[in-house]
């Protein structure tokens, strides 16, 4: 008897790997009533890194624009934040959306400007146009210029009533922000959009000849990711709730931390931004005493990583056991698997 079969993406492997997903996430959600005050922090940092990596990812492993200067909008939504918070009076829950939004808005004209280069030329152009932005705040003499400037207390109490219920309400919009910012690349990537752009990843020229618009896709993706970065980095200064323009516009901070996270996860999937940053946390938390060792370290781990499992940790393990936590791909199997 001849076998039916069907195409899908699902498998039992992400089927059970989405319950034990959305249980942590439940879990996560109830910290602030476990957790100690260094615990919400460092897993609120977490999730921040998370949504970076994450979206990094999108535009670097599958739109290939490979940017080096997407602190830009990390400094650029934190410094709307403040000035949205402090010189326009809006409130903070109100002032982050609206960060995001006039990142998205930045995104665009800058794409333009930069989209004229390719390649290695591009990754320059982005560094250099994270430079300007950076150069441009420390004249904002109404945010503290190049000292930069804190947020009001009256601001920070607004936000909710007791110390404790402000660092819970940061901690959750931290959780929900990684959240939303994987579930919107997932659908995204499973959209035709998204098969589009991982056509354009796989082969430009053969993308363009089945009528794919590439300046487009790679257009769409470069604004939402330049929004959705900026709502990250207005997070981000909430919880620090002091700005400067070097440590808003922080090359290391975020951007070399969040490539090398991608790297050692694994370029180009959905799985690997999370592994990375868990790596790379752990590392951090175990490695931090040991001074500039510490960097030698990630720089050594990440050199072996990338000569010995050039996908990442995940690729190493999707390649051994084919599992796919988040289903993107097609697969042929029978009715009664």
């Amino acid at each position: 008897m001849t076998k039916s079969l069907s195409v899908a993406r699902a498998t039992r492997m992400s089927g059970i790997a989405m319950g034990l997903l959305a249980v942590i996430v439940i879990v996560m959600a109830l910290a602030p009533y476990w957790a100690g005050r260094a615990e919400l922090r460092l897993f609120g940092e977490i999730f921040l890194y998370m949504a970076l990596a994450s979206l990094w990812n999108l535009l670097a492993g599958y739109a290939g624009l490979v940017s080096v200067g997407q602190q830009a909008y990390v400094g650029f939504g934190g410094y709307m934040f403040f000035a949205l918070a402090i010189l326009w009076g809006v409130h903070p829950l109100a002032a982050i959306p609206l960060a995001g939004l006039l990142g998205a808005l930045i995104a665009a004209p800058v794409a333009v400007l930069i989209f004229r280069l390719r390649g290695a030329y591009f990754a320059i152009g982005t560094w250099v146009m994270a430079e300007v932005f950076r150069l441009s705040f420390a004249q904002f003499s109404a945010l503290g210029g190049g000292s930069g400037t804190s947020l009001p207390v009256d601001i920070v109490k607004s936000l909710a009533d007791g110390r404790a219920a402000r660092e819970a309400a940061a901690y959750w919009l931290a959780l929900g922000v990684v959240v939303a910012v994987v579930g919107l690349v997932y659908a995204y990537l499973r959209s035709s959009r998204g098969v589009a752009l991982t056509a354009i990843r796989d082969n430009e020229l053969a993308a363009k000849s089945l009528g794919i618009d590439i300046w487009r896709a790679k257009f769409t993706v470069y604004v939402v990711t330049g929004g959705l970065t900026a709502l990250v980095g207005a997070l981000i200064f909430l919880q620090k709730l002091r700005i400067s323009p070097d440590a808003a516009f922080s090359v290391n901070d975020w951007t070399a931390f969040v490539i090398f996270i991608v790297v050692i996860g694994g370029i180009g999937t959905l799985e690997g931004p999370i592994l990375g940053t868990l790596v790379y946390f752990a590392l951090r938390e175990t490695l931090a005493d040991l001074g500039s060792a510490y960097l030698i370290a990630l720089g050594v781990l990440a050199i072996l990583i990338m000569l010995k499992a050039p996908k990442g940790l995940w690729g190493l393990v999707r390649a051994r056991s084919g599992a796919e936590l988040f289903p993107l791909s097609r697969r042929v199997r029978g009715l009664d698997d």
